[in-house]
């Protein structure tokens, strides 16, 4: 404000100097002109000492403005100079203190990156450990299967709803129910792994920015007035487009801190329910194959027992099959020993019929005869009876024989298809559900290796 009076002053002094000399100028040219016409004007000695002191006071004053002026001058230099080195050394601070926030917003991306591959590292091991469980599931799912298949082919009244069919089937739907389970943790751990990915992308993303922005400053800082690279730009007042407010900038990095941890957090939930699970139906798994193999075990020996029963009965049954033949061949040489006697008695009878006369009486011998025919025949009649049933025995003994005989064939073919399946079923034993040390898995699902992905 000093420096814009000074200067409107010493203008207006320069204007009134000009127009005076104007016109003394144009008076002395009019009285040179009219010389040979007229004398010129005469001024008076007061006159004289007026204009002498106007221009000693004009002189005065002229120096005294200028003197101002120039101390004027000197207060302005020395106020801008002072002022122009305290803007450059606080705007200087002012980078310095940009450039160390920066710097730990920096080490806090870098920090938050790492601590979200660490995670994304163990997530994915969790999910490759769930998926090889996943895949250990199918040799116990294709062995039950094939144990169902075995007893199928049993026959006869040996193919019975007995407990083992029902843990088998009862061990399918589990092993079922164990991989989906296992397929939804692997896809969730998979959505898990983008988002890990996306926030791991915000983050490197905001950090980069971060790095070229520090650079930035760190080449502004190192600037000064000899640098050979400085010039005046058009514009420099400008507001960039985009621009954003100190809280925004900071908002906008504590968002993605906040969301990277989030997401950890949700990660490290997820690999603890993934972790729970796979032991969980480890056990599950574990106590079914082994309820399943205590049912075959002893179905097995039911059915060995059964067979021993059966055996023993067979044994017996031939042994009274054998003692019933060879009574049935006492009866009938007992019935045609009787058929000599009962000849005897029937010639004896009808020889006597023929006494002539009163000799023809019905005497003692007589009665004795017919008594002696009757208890023949009589004897004989039980005889056949008891030899028809004897043959009707040996008939039930011989076809109850053949029945033992096929219902023991059938016993050991379901005894071989409950020892087949114990054998089957040992291959579990060289197939952990949880085999950790196993090498490439080839897993179930198109899941395997999907966190390597990079997202677009």
């Amino acid at each position: 404000m000093l420096h814009m009076n000074i200067s409107g002053e010493i203008l207006v002094l320069t204007r009134m100097y000009s127009r005076e000399r104007g016109q003394r100028m144009h008076s002395e040219h009019e009285s040179v002109e009219h010389g040979s016409a007229k004398p010129g004007l005469r001024y008076s000695v007061s006159d004289w000492d007026t204009s002498n002191k106007q221009i000693s006071d004009t002189a005065e004053h002229r120096r005294h403005m200028s003197h101002m002026t120039r101390q004027e001058g000197r207060a302005l230099r020395n106020e801008t100079t002072s002022k122009t080195n305290w803007d450059k050394s606080d705007s200087s601070r002012r980078l310095s203190d940009r450039i160390w926030d920066i710097s730990r917003w920096r080490e806090t991306l870098e920090s938050c990156i790492q601590e979200v591959e660490k995670e994304m590292d163990a997530l994915t091991l969790g999910k490759e450990e769930t998926e090889r469980a996943l895949t250990a599931t199918a040799v116990p799912l294709e062995v039950t299967v094939e144990c169902l298949t075995l007893r199928e082919g049993r026959r006869g009244n040996e193919l019975v709803s007995d407990p083992v069919e029902a843990q088998l089937k009862k061990e399918v739907e589990m092993i079922d129910g164990a991989q989906r389970v296992f397929q939804q943790r692997i896809d969730k751990a998979f959505e898990q792994l983008c988002l890990l990915q996306v926030s791991r992308q915000q983050l490197t993303h905001d950090l980069q920015n971060k790095i070229e922005a520090q650079d930035i400053d760190l080449s502004c800082l190192s600037i000064t007035v000899t640098s050979p690279k400085i010039s005046l730009k058009p514009n420099p007042l400008r507001i960039p487009i985009g621009s954003t407010t100190p809280q925004q900038w900071e908002q906008f990095s504590q968002y993605n801190v906040a969301r990277a941890q989030e997401e950890m957090q949700a990660s490290l939930q997820l690999r603890e329910d993934m972790r729970v699970t796979r032991v969980q139906l480890q056990n599950e798994l574990d106590a079914q194959r082994i309820a399943t193999v205590f049912a075959i075990r002893k179905r097995t020996h039911h059915l060995e027992q059964a067979c021993d029963e059966t055996q023993w009965q067979m044994k017996s049954s031939q042994d009274e099959i054998s003692d019933m033949e060879r009574d049935i061949r006492s009866l009938e040489d007992d019935l045609q020993a009787k058929m000599a006697p009962l000849k005897l008695v029937h010639t004896r009878l009808e020889n006597r019929t023929k006494r002539p006369g009163v000799d023809l009486c019905r005497d003692e011998v007589q009665y004795g005869l017919v008594d002696e025919a009757n208890q023949l025949e009589a004897t004989i009649l039980a005889l056949k009876q008891k030899l028809a049933q004897a043959q009707y025995a040996l008939q039930a003994l011989q076809l109850h024989q053949a029945h033992m005989e096929e219902d023991l064939s059938r016993k050991k073919d379901a005894l071989f298809l409950e020892q087949r399946s114990l054998e089957t079923r040992g291959r579990l034993a060289s197939a952990a559900f949880t085999d950790v040390s196993s090498g490439a898995v080839v897993p179930l699902t198109n899941s395997s290796g999907r966190h390597n992905l990079e997202l677009a």
